[in-house]
């Protein structure tokens, strides 16, 4: 796919979340056919070069959901059952994939993901970020593999029965807070038994670590950035670029201003050579097969002169004004994830 220098495969978005809040009547059907709000839908995906990626299912704080739901109690009530929440935008997800019309389709495999590049058609992987919904048994992860889970981040922000995420303010360091519980071990352990690709990029210092000593795969951070270029708490040091390194994985970069800026700062005013910056710093302790893009579309405030998802031609002009060629390109938009990607599921 050398001859597609803009096609994109994407290692994080929130638009299932976007959907889950914003269209809970026919949320595929708003996809497929509306200019939505946020930084995705289906036509805008194609004009900016967006192959695929992977779709996070996300259980938002309580507090955020009953901005958008204020009904009765009980109503409440089950609109915070993270359970709920987790099983309803797997369901936005199968319903995409089911009401596109093969426009858009749900991959399992490596293979998959390049058949739809070849065949333009959206390549769909399916991501869980915060496992709050998954029992201390894991006895949902089964099912979620058999729907299409192909990824799972453990941790948000908030501690859950797994263990502790990333709980820190601007400017801090990743060392927020306890560690992984048993739970959390085993969590571990099965992701590597069902060769689901770990996501480290909401884990604390403690939870990395744990991380990179219990799993046997690549050690992968799907949507970080820099933290000597900015000194966000959920930014990686060096230390943990090197595990990163050591293991073969993987970190793409997050579009949020608030993780690129060095004032930490949610600013659309931030120019598109601070990803650069990002980009030339992780690829110089990487290597350039394993740094990519994560760009937490629907999560995050984004540079301005990106926008949305059609904004990413004008990342790749910065990246071949800066000096990259064509196939770091490739690497960067694609290959390298579908690399890291491949050598986690198949054992």
């Amino acid at each position: 796919m050398s001859d597609i220098p803009q096609a994109v495969f994407d290692g994080h978005n929130d638009v299932l979340l976007h959907l889950w809040l914003h269209h809970p009547e026919r949320p595929a059907e708003a996809f497929l056919q509306q200019r939505l709000g946020g930084h995705l839908d289906l036509n805008r995906m194609r004009q900016g070069g967006f192959a695929g990626g992977l779709f996070a299912v996300f259980v938002p704080p309580a507090e955020h959901v009953a901005k958008f739901f204020k009904r009765d109690a009980e109503q409440e009530a089950l609109r915070h059952d993270p359970l709920a929440i987790t099983e309803q935008q797997i369901a936005i997800f199968q319903q995409i994939a089911q009401q596109s019309a093969g426009q858009a389709r749900i991959c399992r495999s490596v293979s998959d993901i390049e058949q739809c590049m070849a065949q333009g058609v959206l390549a769909m992987v399916l991501h869980i970020e915060g496992a709050e919904g998954l029992d201390e048994d894991l006895s949902q992860l089964e099912g979620w593999a058999a729907a299409g889970l192909r990824s799972i981040g453990p941790f948000w922000n908030i501690p859950n029965r797994f263990g502790f995420g990333i709980n820190g303010t601007f400017p801090g360091s990743p060392d927020t807070g306890e560690g992984m519980t048993e739970a959390g071990k085993r969590l571990i352990r099965a992701c590597n038994q069902h060769r689901l690709m770990i996501d480290l990029s909401h884990m604390n210092e403690k939870t990395f670590w744990q991380t990179a000593e219990l799993s046997d795969a690549p050690l992968v951070a799907s949507h970080s950035n820099v933290h000597a270029l900015c000194p966000q708490p959920r930014n990686l040091t060096d230390n943990q670029l090197a595990a990163i390194k050591e293991s073969d994985g993987l970190v793409g970069l997050n579009f949020g201003t608030s993780f690129l800026r060095s004032d930490g700062k949610r600013d659309g005013n931030t120019p598109l050579s601070v990803m650069v910056q990002h980009l030339d710093y992780l690829l110089e302790k990487l290597g350039e097969d394993r740094v990519a893009f994560g760009s937490d579309f629907d999560g995050i405030n984004v540079p301005d002169e990106i926008g949305d998802v059609t904004g990413l031609p004008r990342l790749v002009s910065a990246l071949k004004d800066a000096g990259y060629g064509d196939e770091l390109i490739n690497k960067l938009g694609h290959a390298n994830w579908l690399r890291v990607l491949r050598k986690t599921w198949q054992k």
